[in-house]
């Protein structure tokens, strides 16, 4: 009976060794910080009821998880306009969703709603958000706030230190800033790199986002092509790894292209010349300066 005993404790323990072995490593899983903590999938993807399947009793929204299973509050946001700073001397606007007008998940204004319904800080439940990235800032040390609206400007709005996005702020072609590309602007047409500026930017820069699709064509993931919104230039699904057509990328805070900073390389660059052409090195004649 001892001997029974001590091989029944003996295989416990070895089972409890392996099962060890296989959890979650912190950084392991390309969700990074949105596994939330293990909840995965279902911290903003609750399989039944919505925000109610998520423990948010008060929800009154009359579309509570029809789209994306959302399982988010959305009902502070529902309607609500925020002020984007533009060039200096404009504001881009954009007015988010009323509550039961959404038709689509992917539309631009209701992607932001969904990101803001974690991000915003203010009007918005925290839940389990500690406010900070878990990634470290690269060269400059330190992290970089999560809850967007917490980091207001003195004296601005909520939004006015944030990349614009929305039905304003557009993505276009041509011009002193852009692109040699044709599309987008107030069209709903795709955006097609095709200059030889644009072209020689694909192939210095493999880890283009245009690089996504059917080269050379917009893939930003939703049904207003032209207009910049949060999963333009972030990929929710994946912190540490970006893939496209041309291959797999090393990334961090869920940047949708390579994005590796370091005191020679370029990568933070490329990533943003993506939209802001103009500023690239293929626009100002230098046509083959790979990504680094």
């Amino acid at each position: 009976m001892k001997k029974l005993a001590l091989f029944v404790l003996t295989a416990f323990a070895v089972g409890s060794v392996g099962w060890a072995q296989q959890t979650y490593k912190g950084g392991a899983d390309v969700l990074g910080a949105h596994n939330g903590y293990g909840r995965g999938c279902v911290m903003c993807h609750t399989p039944h009821s919505g925000s109610l399947g998520n423990g948010v009793a008060s929800s009154k929204d009359p579309q509570n998880g029809m789209y994306a299973l959302w399982g988010q509050d959305l009902t502070p946001l529902y309607g609500q306009t925020l002020a984007f700073s533009g060039d200096g001397k404009s504001t881009y606007s954009v007015t988010l969703p009323a509550s039961g007008s959404i038709t689509s998940a992917h539309d631009a204004n209701t992607d932001i709603l969904f990101c803001l319904s974690c991000h915003d800080g203010v009007l918005t439940k925290v839940g389990m958000m500690q406010g900070q990235t878990v990634e470290t800032l690269p060269i400059a040390g330190g992290t970089a706030p999560t809850l967007l609206a917490k980091a207001a400007p003195s004296g601005g709005t909520p939004y006015s230190n944030d990349h614009p996005v929305g039905q304003n702020a557009l993505v276009s072609c041509g011009g002193m800033y852009n692109w040699d590309c044709t599309g987008g602007g107030n069209t709903t047409t795709a955006i097609t790199m095709n200059g030889p500026a644009s072209t020689a930017f694909l192939v210095n820069n493999p880890s283009s986002f245009w690089n996504s699709g059917s080269n050379p064509s917009s893939s930003f993931g939703t049904t207003t092509v032209n207009a910049v919104t949060c999963t333009t230039c972030h990929n929710q699904h994946s912190m540490t790894a970006y893939s496209n057509k041309k291959g797999s990328f090393t990334t961090m805070f869920f940047v949708r292209g390579y994005y590796n900073p370091n005191s020679n390389g370029n990568s933070v660059a490329q990533f943003c010349r993506n939209c802001h052409g103009g500023e690239s090195n293929e626009m100002n004649g230098l046509m083959s300066v790979p990504t680094i």
